[in-house]
């Protein structure tokens, strides 16, 4: 039995440590909850107090104000997409395919991720927050523009397009599809819009996808 096992066995609680760690993502799932659906100014640290069931006091111990959560929120966020690409380079799939396979899933994560979903909201309300919040975008045509390139390179490429401009066309188009969606419908046609977009731009920029 692990010391760890041995601590539970012998107290019946779960390790200082571990429970904070817990409490805190609790918390944080509750902000992007809440920032998700009601967005940044109208959520407070009271109301994700009382959602986690804990004192404002209690919630102050994790995060020192309500920016810092939202900056954990958007950070938390970027965490998720080198698994992403993770899992699909794991199937082994040519560069075509890799990005489209990549782009079902961002979208998907658009549509029922709600740290994604809260992540994107805050960006677009970013001059309500008092901190500047971590870059956003860059790190989506740095990623697609490499894979773009391996595409190029495999001959996959429409001829005459550049990875880097091919990569900054489908991310500005997939983040306003994905914010069109949530505007007008809540996100729940996102998935037959990003359909939409993809067999007429990947069509375009990658022939035969």
């Amino acid at each position: 039995m692990s010391p760890t096992s041995t601590a539970r066995a012998t107290t019946g609680r779960e390790p200082k440590q571990e429970r904070a760690v817990r409490t805190r993502a609790q918390v944080l799932d509750t902000a992007a909850e809440l920032f998700a659906t009601r967005g940044y100014e109208a959520t407070s640290v009271v109301d994700i107090a009382e959602h986690v069931g804990m004192t404002k006091g209690a919630v102050y111990f994790h995060f020192k104000n309500k920016e810092a959560m939202a900056i954990a929120v958007v950070e938390n966020n970027y965490d998720k997409w080198p698994t992403f690409l993770a899992d699909v380079r794991a199937r082994d799939l040519d560069p075509r395919q890799t990005i489209l396979a990549l782009l079902d899933r961002t979208a998907e994560a658009f549509r029922t991720d709600r740290t994604v979903q809260a992540a994107a909201r805050l960006q677009s309300e970013r001059s309500l927050i008092n901190t500047p919040l971590p870059e956003p975008y860059v790190g989506w045509i740095d990623l697609l523009a490499d894979l773009f390139a391996e595409a190029a390179d495999a001959g996959q490429l429409k001829e005459g397009v550049s990875p880097r401009a091919a990569a900054q066309i489908v991310v500005s188009s997939f983040y306003g599809m994905q914010h069109i969606s949530d505007v007008l419908h809540q996100r729940a046609d996102l998935m037959d819009r990003w359909h939409e977009l993809r067999d007429v731009t990947l069509d375009a920029l990658l022939p035969g996808a």
